[in-house]
């Protein structure tokens, strides 16, 4: 399993309302270890889930403290860190960028092969193993929401990464598209860290955080995590 650890990790940005542009913190400090293999991240939309997320992979750098994957630094160590965590947007729309599944698998493994032919076949083999061949050279435009985010989770699949970190992915999707995309999670055999607003895919991991405020506010087990969340939502 992927460790991740937060040490004393706080992000903070400029206030636009304010006269002298005092930095106002939107997350932390925050202090974890992720070393499950389904983690689950519940909170109110603003909350700070999002920005916890994206330092997973470097996508936010830390003000202040430290984010490490495996011992690798997110910010002195940016690379590898993205070639060890994938990250997957809410609208996966914006993570296709080719014109078709295939080709995008293709592009994500232009590093790991660097022969064409080898790129296509290995680019089929993705395909194959998460049932997608038939929709390879669809445009991306034509497949359904639940079809692009699937083929967008194979995308960034593709180069075998320890650490798959999802962004509200069910968002768009309806409830026949929900499960299928709770199937594939349940067989990866990478580390999983989901944000979501879908309390059932919540409750199926091994540990939930409870985002509130920027601040953890809860960290434990799925379904008590769930139920406190709920409380919090209903002024409870």
């Amino acid at each position: 399993m992927t460790e991740v650890r937060l040490d004393r990790a706080v992000v903070t940005v400029p206030d636009d309302g304010s006269p002298e542009r005092r930095p106002r913190t939107i997350l932390g400090p925050v202090d974890l270890v992720l070393d499950e293999r389904r983690v689950s991240v519940v909170g109110a939309n603003g909350s700070g889930k999002s920005t916890l997320l994206r330092l997973l992979n470097g996508l936010v750098a830390p003000t202040s403290g430290s984010v490490t994957v495996d011992g690798l630094d997110t910010v002195r160590d940016g690379g590898r860190v993205r070639r060890r965590v994938a990250f997957a947007f809410t609208d996966p729309i914006s993570q296709l960028v080719m014109p078709t599944g295939r080709e995008d698998v293709e592009l994500s493994l232009r590093r790991k092969h660097r022969s064409r032919a080898e790129r296509r076949s290995a680019a089929d083999a993705v395909l194959n193993r998460f049932g997608l061949s038939h929709l390879a050279d669809q445009s991306v435009y034509d497949l359904s929401g639940g079809e692009r985010q699937l083929m967008a989770v194979a995308v960034v699949l593709a180069t075998d990464p320890g650490l798959l970190v999802l962004d509200e992915p069910t968002t768009l999707l309806d409830r026949r598209n929900i499960l299928r995309l709770r199937a594939l999670l349940d067989g990866l055999p990478q580390s999983v860290v989901v944000a979501t607003h879908d309390l059932d895919l919540a409750a199926d991991a091994d540990r939930t955080l409870v985002v509130d405020g920027g601040r953890i506010v809860f960290d434990g087990e799925p379904r008590a995590a769930v139920e406190h969340y709920v409380r919090l939502v209903d002024g409870s």
